[in-house]
């Protein structure tokens, strides 16, 4: 299989991790005005699949380091299996949160608030599974996401719409974000390590590519509990049923389907490279995407082109310590 073992490499894989997860949601954004985030997710989900077996059948079984991926397969203890299906479940949760949230609140609310959160607790839940890193700088530049996700929330505020519909793409955002912050550390507790001296995996954890079969398998499998309750109870607009998914057009479900490659492209770039980086720095130098989101929210769908006077000097605050914060991170590994 492949494997990364250079720390730039690793840095440039999560960059590339950083722009899929900033950029996928657009996707969405460009489906919503003709078909329910509902339906979308659905074609999405399907495309997170895909992209993780086209990955394991490809770079996942080739070289000569490691396991194959169907090797790998016929070895894994179930209880590592589990933990990544519990990823994928976990996370298909506060996904379908997260996009709610941008039907409600947009991406440049959604992103700073839901996967700042995100990426907070996420580099203090996988620092907890493989400590790797420096602690006061990953401290500060967590710091410094809090404080861009605080800066956001106020701008936001500031928008002319009802106090519920504010409060309720807040409410959503945060709870994706609480969620969120937890999946990744199942996903990396199960996979396995490469010895530096044998260069061996450790015996019934999973390589990556694995780990990443599986965690989006839980996610594919989840959606027909999780995506048929926000059907069934949309968060806004009227209720959809499984005969509407069929009345959408190829156009439409190839959307999708290419969301939902895009966002697991930026997973699988990120597992592998956390082999180098270290599982907190990883995630959190990937969950820079808030920062991107936020771009294409602003400066693309103009979804603050209605706020006051000063609120863009609030927007660039919160662009500002996004960048020193991410900037720490990358350094805590240095």
């Amino acid at each position: 299989m492949f494997i990364v073992d250079s720390y730039p490499l690793a840095v440039v894989l999560c960059l590339v991790t950083m722009l899929c997860w900033g950029s996928w949601a657009n996707t969405q954004k460009l489906a919503s005005k003709e078909w329910p985030f509902q339906l979308f997710y659905w074609d999405y989900s399907i495309g997170v699949l895909l992209l993780s077996l086209c990955l394991a059948f490809t770079l996942g079984s080739s070289g000569s380091e490691g396991r194959g991926f169907l090797t790998d397969l016929a070895q894994a203890d179930r209880f590592w299996i589990g933990s990544a299906l519990l990823g994928g479940i976990t996370f298909n949760l506060s996904n379908i949160l997260f996009v709610a949230a941008i039907d409600v609140a947009g991406l440049a609310v959604a992103f700073p608030v839901g996967i700042g959160l995100a990426l907070v607790l996420g580099v203090v839940t996988t620092y907890h599974v493989r400590p790797e890193g420096n602690v006061p700088l990953l401290v500060i530049g967590v710091a410094c996401i809090v404080l861009a996700i605080v800066i956001d929330a106020l701008a936001y505020k500031r928008l002319p719409h009802s106090g519920k519909a504010s409060a309720k793409g807040l409410i959503l955002s945060l709870l994706a974000g609480l969620l969120m912050g937890w999946f990744y550390s199942f996903v990396a507790n199960s996979m396995a390590a490469l010895s530096p001296d044998t260069r061996l995996l450790e015996a019934g954890k999973l390589t990556p590519y694995t780990a990443l079969v599986f965690f989006s398998l839980g996610v594919f499998l989840s959606n027909f509990l999780w995506n048929s309750v926000a059907m069934r109870w949309p968060f806004s607009g009227a209720p959809v049923s499984y005969r509407d998914y069929f009345k959408g057009n190829l156009r439409l479900h190839l959307i999708g389907v290419l969301g939902g490659v895009i966002w697991n492209l930026g997973m699988g770039l990120s597992i592998l490279a956390s082999s180098s980086a270290g599982p907190a720095l990883s995630y959190g130098l990937g969950q820079g995407a808030s920062m991107i989101g936020a771009l294409w929210g602003v400066f693309v769908w103009k979804e603050f082109r209605t706020a006051p006077p000063g609120t863009s000097k609030l927007l660039a605050a919160m662009f500002f310590f996004y960048l020193v914060g991410l900037g720490i991170l990358i350094a805590s590994k240095l």
